[in-house]
């Protein structure tokens, strides 16, 4: 069943009036097509509407949604072969993070992300995505693995941030992330990010150190939550609307900003309301991005990588 937002309550309506329409006992044949095909019309055009303005805190809520694709998602659509790779030969194997090698489009590449969970168990298998020390050190090993076998990385975000709780933090948690963003910067192949819902924080960034970075129409990338940001500076979480405007999150403020390199686009009405189109969106971008960067030398990809990110601490001191 599909999951509303609160803002998408005039289509809510319409397409339940829809779903109930088509669910009729219909004895005396009359056609209810032409009523369908009406209310059908009017709802896409609430959504094309709601959708051409979304505020900033909109954003984050389509972002956030339990129906959006999740990392597997993605691999299960778009690569084969896929092997899935566990541990950080160190202390554990973090669900939070998952990784392997697979052919993307017939090109043999590293693939690693956050995954979020679909249900409740699964999220609670995942740590809804927030990743511990062992998650991050599982990626730093899955990308040396890919260095040495000359396997393009590709990486997907979706998480609100690294996990923070205590046994994280003593197990090093800023160790891992940071350590994780240098063996980025370090690989010898094209790593290309893809920011598929919430890039929150470090946790974030310890995958998205890449070539090209790339977010969803409608995903958002920030140093801190706006709930967070809204406790930290008004005293108060009712304020995480304005935290989102201010903190320039979307990926078309990114864009603008020159922190990302392309902005995915999705359906009308997210990603949610139709996965296999924005999951073939990011495959297009994906496939054309490799085309550009597989015949660099190691040392130039290096090169343009780490300058490619150091431009943005000079841009933004002027």
């Amino acid at each position: 069943m599909r999951q509303f937002l609160d803002f998408e309550k005039p289509v809510a309506e319409l397409e339940n009036k829809i779903d109930e329409l088509r669910q009729m006992a219909d004895p005396e044949g009359v056609n209810i097509e032409e009523e369908t095909a009406r209310l059908s019309e009017k709802a896409e055009k609430h959504l094309r509407a709601i959708y051409a303005k979304l505020t900033p805190w909109q954003k984050v809520q389509v972002a956030r949604h339990a129906q959006r694709p999740h990392t597997q998602d993605y691999i299960n659509a778009l690569v084969s072969d896929f092997t899935p790779l566990a541990g950080d030969r160190l202390y554990a194997d973090d669900k939070a993070i998952i990784g392997g090698m697979g052919r993307f489009d017939g090109t043999p590449v590293m693939v690693i992300g956050t995954e979020r969970g679909s249900d409740l168990e699964t999220r609670l298998q995942h740590n809804f995505g927030m990743a511990r020390p062992e998650g991050y050190r599982k990626a730093q090993r899955l990308m040396q693995l890919a260095g040495r076998f000359s396997l393009p990385i590709l990486t997907f975000i979706d998480t609100a941030g690294a996990w923070p709780g205590i046994d994280a933090e003593q197990r090093g948690q800023a160790e891992a992330i940071a350590s994780s963003i240098a063996t980025c910067f370090d690989a010898p192949v094209p790593l290309i990010a893809t920011v598929i819902g919430e890039g929150g924080s470090g946790g974030a960034v310890a995958l998205g150190a890449g070539d090209k970075v790339f977010m969803l129409e409608n995903a958002i990338y920030s140093v801190i939550s706006p709930e967070a940001c809204a406790s930290i500076l008004w005293r108060d979480p009712k304020q995480a609307s304005t935290a989102a405007e201010t903190l320039r999150l979307t990926a078309q403020d990114l864009k603008r900003l020159g922190l990302i390199d392309q902005i995915v686009p999705e359906p009308i009405g997210g990603a949610q309301r139709d996965p296999a189109v924005a999951m073939a969106s990011v495959g297009k971008v994906l496939g054309e991005a490799l085309k550009e960067l597989q015949p660099l030398a190691p040392e130039r990809l290096r090169e343009l990588r780490r300058e490619k990110f150091l431009a943005m601490g000079r841009e933004a001191l002027h």
